[in-house]
């Protein structure tokens, strides 16, 4: 069924696919009928599914990355598919339109996205506004069990040297409405951001946050996101950073700039131009990655494995590699809302198993 969906709505560009989408379902769960009908056909609601990870606990460990719902627009339906957590942003202090369209391009042979976004989002302001209100019509039903992520960055006019105040910023507006943060210096798509995923950038951007982060009650955990194209150097550099100031967790991974290996053709690679890979390409690498963490690390580090996970057996292998939860993205637009409970019933059964 969703498989003859997807290639109606492939036919149209695909952000306007994205709100066209989002609008429907929106509108399906603002009824107790469609949420009831939603939930019976995507959600697993099993309390084996419950996960403990960094200080907080998850209804079940699968969760949708950050770029989906910029804005924390989408958070009751999102919830209505089974969701156990969504990261949303990445939010910025100032709302900014991100770049030029078109922005967003599918890579059907391989299953893959190239997106060069570029942040765009309405502001901590008005995320923060709605965060807000979805609270309180939780507070209001006594239903309150999806964890919400907070993805956090700079405005593209904010120069490095100063990013670590636009993250404070953040931080502090957002502390309210969200259970955890993940600070985003590794997306391509803001020009000089990746140089902040070096040792002492890091270093001073996590510093001020855990020094904010103790003023408040109770502390919410803080994770780094980081990309899948850091060299072996960089990547155990930022293991070591993380065990030196104790970082809550890392997510891993963001998108990447390679193009190695893909069927889609050169010239069409050209044509679309720079951007962030996602989706099946980075799968493996974004593997490795959580792999490499955990075994160095002996387990010390909470991970979220994030990339790739287009079934059922590539989330239990990122769980295998040493990730407490999953996201899932690109693998939600080829797929469909189905996989979530495929997913969801993987895990269950290897739980019973």
């Amino acid at each position: 069924m969703y498989k003859w969906l997807r290639s109606l709505l492939f036919l149209f560009p695909p952000e306007s696919v994205h709100h066209f989408s989002m609008f429907v379902l929106n509108g399906l769960s603002a009824t107790r009928a469609g949420r009831y009908l939603l939930r019976k056909a995507f959600s697993v609601r099993d309390p084996a599914l419950e996960t403990h990870f960094a200080g907080l606990v998850f209804k079940n460990p699968l969760g949708l990355a950050a770029g989906f719902d910029k804005n924390a627009a989408y958070l009751q339906s999102l919830e209505t598919l089974g969701f156990g957590f969504v990261e949303i942003g990445t939010v910025t202090p100032l709302a900014q339109t991100g770049n030029a369209h078109p922005r967003l391009f599918r890579l059907k042979k391989d299953e893959a996205l190239i997106n060069r976004m570029g942040f765009n989002n309405q502001g901590v302001d008005t995320v923060a506004a709605n965060l807000k209100k979805w609270r309180a019509k939780k507070k209001d039903s006594g239903n309150r069990t999806l964890i919400i992520g907070g993805n956090i960055g700079k405005n593209k006019v904010t120069p490095n040297e100063d990013a670590w105040q636009d993250y404070a910023c953040c931080f502090e507006k957002l502390y309210p409405w969200v259970d955890y943060f993940v600070v985003n210096v590794s997306s391509p798509n803001t020009p000089g951001l990746r140089e902040l995923q070096e040792k002492e950038s890091l270093r001073k951007i996590f510093s001020h946050l855990q020094s904010l982060n103790q003023h408040h009650f109770p502390q919410k955990p803080l994770l780094l996101k980081i990309a899948p194209d850091l060299s072996d150097a960089q990547l155990d550099d930022v293991i070591d950073l993380a065990l030196e100031i104790k970082l809550d967790g890392l997510v891993v991974s963001n998108t990447s700039i390679s193009r190695e290996g893909l069927l889609t053709r050169k010239e069409a690679l050209e044509e679309i131009g720079a951007g962030g890979l996602s989706g099946r390409p980075i799968g493996k690498k974004s593997t490795s990655f959580i792999q490499h963490i955990a075994q160095k690390t002996a387990g010390r580090i909470p991970i979220i494995g994030s990339g790739g996970i287009h079934s059922a057996a590539e989330a239990n292998e990122k769980i295998a590699a040493g990730a407490g939860l999953v996201q899932i993205w690109t693998g939600f637009i080829y797929e469909g809302p189905g996989l979530i409970k495929r997913i969801l019933r993987a895990f269950r059964d290897s739980k019973q198993s």
